[in-house]
């Protein structure tokens, strides 16, 4: 389902101003404010490629979490890229390029590290409950601290191993597994009866990895075509039999 937007003030996007956000106030950028102008119009190019009904509020917030992410990188150990048309082609857009083929209700992010998907979801479906989960105290506290500043309330970081977390949720997500099987077996306990499983993976799973998951599960695997990036991404779905 597309994102929806929030409700506030909208600005209009248009072909004179395609980032879509009046004179491109820099208020509260501090990593990459010069680069500012570049990096709202490839997210403004990649929300549109992707058929997003993301506001131009929503683009700004989205902004300001990539500013935030480079800010503390150092800090919290968030990511290997430092780059900001790197960071956010492979973090933003890779995670938005999801949304359209999420279902409704509430999500669990297994392995969230930064955030991703879990914060960019929630500042793209403000009404969507979005639990971020980590073992890694550090980066939980990165989030908290972002999801206050950023004024995400639907967001709730939480410091725990999958194993020891409690709770059933319509949708469980994550990009932190190299093992379908493994992320299968980690998230399942944490998932309604009708609920999807969304493994974020760059290549296509193996038939052998398909095998292992047959008799109990349908698995269906979408090919993502990420705006601006060339590398192999797919989002693999699993509902139960």
């Amino acid at each position: 389902m597309p994102a929806s937007s929030n409700a506030t003030a909208k600005p209009a996007i248009n072909a004179h101003n395609p980032t879509g956000f009046s004179g491109l106030d820099s208020t509260g950028f501090v990593k990459i404010g010069a680069q500012l102008p570049k990096l709202a119009g490839i997210l403004s190019e990649s929300v549109q490629a992707l058929a997003l009904d993301i506001s131009a509020l929503d683009q700004r917030t989205l902004l300001l979490y990539l500013d935030k992410l480079l800010l503390w990188n150092k800090a919290y150990n968030l990511t290997a890229i430092t780059d900001p048309v790197e960071a956010l082609t492979k973090h933003i857009v890779d995670c938005l390029a999801i949304i359209p083929h999420l279902p409704a209700g509430s999500l669990l992010d297994i392995g969230t590290g930064a955030g991703m998907p879990a914060v960019i979801i929630a500042i793209c479906q403000p009404e969507r409950r979005c639990i971020a989960l980590d073992s890694n105290q550090k980066k939980i506290r990165f989030i908290k601290q972002i999801s206050s500043e950023l004024g995400l309330g639907n967001v709730q970081p939480i410091a725990s191993r999958i194993e020891a977390h409690d709770g059933e949720y319509d949708v469980v997500t994550s990009r932190a597994f190299a093992s379908l099987h493994d992320f299968v077996s980690a998230a399942q306990p944490q998932l309604k009866a009708t609920g999807r499983l969304c493994a974020m993976k760059g290549k296509a799973p193996t038939q052998e990895e398909l095998q292992e998951l047959e008799n109990e599960w349908h698995v269906n695997t979408i090919k993502l075509n990420v705006p601006r990036l060339h590398d192999s991404r797919h989002l693999v779905e699993m509902t139960r039999l």
